[in-house]
């Protein structure tokens, strides 16, 4: 195992089955999240919105895909609005605006690709 994979104790095990939805819990009125995977091509963060919660627009540098686990959002893209429920994903481009709201509690997995 190299030290990269030791050194946060707070990414996911590896070679071990999780269930990725009760790897983070909501908190009333809050965004929490979790980083599961960290390294230089990317990362994968684990996400609970709670209702009417929200990232407002920005961009960012990289691709991200988010994907939803649980719930229903509304991801806007470009001031696209896309509304997303749980088992679907949606690509937001590196540095096209976007922004995120819980249309009803969400856990969202979110993949970013840097390239």
């Amino acid at each position: 195992m190299s030290s990269q994979q030791t050194q946060n104790k707070r990414e996911m095990p590896i070679a071990e089955v999780v269930r990725l939805i009760e790897l983070v819990n909501y908190q009333e009125g809050a965004v929490v999240s979790r980083t599961l995977v960290h390294r230089a091509t990317g990362t994968v963060t684990l996400f609970a919105f709670d209702e009417g919660q929200g990232l407002s627009e920005h961009t960012a540098p990289f691709d991200a895909v988010a994907h939803l686990l649980e719930g229903e959002a509304e991801i806007a893209v470009s001031g696209k609005p896309l509304r997303t429920k749980a088992g679907e994903a949606v690509l937001m481009p590196a540095n096209q605006p976007h922004s995120l709201k819980a249309l009803t509690r969400f856990k969202m997995l979110l993949t970013m690709i840097r390239s």
